[in-house]
């Protein structure tokens, strides 16, 4: 997938940094400003309240439920094949940066945009620094788990796939955590205002 991407400097590693997040912010944005424009605050907190609890416990007790809402869809190879450098870096920004049209393993993704309709409580400017803080915080991981992945050239080993796992469940158990602790501040918040 990373193969051929310019990493090695400082400045390409800015740069791939970069096509991730512009279009991820831009596009967090346009959602944001949508979100704003309705009275769904109200909602997006009980559908928080019981959305993180759901797949907080799902996910903390590692039973299986319902899948996380989101897309299958992957970026196929055709798309990559024979294409310039530039032109790879700028398709897998724009399409993975946002983290809208490709799959996400975790179920706190679809938590993100009812959060953002939350925020209309606190104001747009709120709802949009929200917006626009998580397209920049999932770009950016995302860029950075890349330049990761190239120059450490993650193993293909029977340990590397053991250790890649171990680590899909850490993280699958902090995202319920996390889910959990959101629903507790949706219900607390609920509460306070109607």
């Amino acid at each position: 997938m990373a193969a051929g991407f310019p990493v090695g400097k400082l400045s390409a590693r800015c740069l791939v940094i970069a096509c991730y997040s512009i279009p991820a912010v831009a596009m967090w944005m346009l959602l944001g400003a949508g979100l704003m424009a309705l009275p769904l605050a109200g909602i997006a907190l009980a559908a928080i309240a019981i959305y993180g609890a759901y797949y907080g416990l799902t996910e903390l007790s590692g039973s299986r439920g319902l899948a996380a809402p989101g897309r299958r869809w992957q970026v196929p190879e055709s798309m990559m094949i024979g294409a310039p450098r530039t032109r790879r870096l700028l398709v897998w920004g724009a399409i993975l940066g946002p983290g809208f049209a490709t799959r996400n393993p975790y179920a706190g993704f679809g938590l993100l945009p009812l959060a953002v309709a939350a925020m209309r409580l606190s104001g747009t400017g709120a709802g949009l620094v929200l917006a626009a803080t998580i397209g920049l915080a999932h770009a950016s991981a995302r860029a950075v788990a890349l330049l990761r992945d190239v120059s450490a050239a993650q193993a293909t080993t029977a340990a590397g796939q053991l250790e890649l796992l171990i680590k899909t469940v850490y993280w699958r158990r902090l995202d319920g955590a996390i889910l959990l602790a959101a629903a507790v501040a949706a219900t607390v918040l609920a509460v306070r205002y109607f």
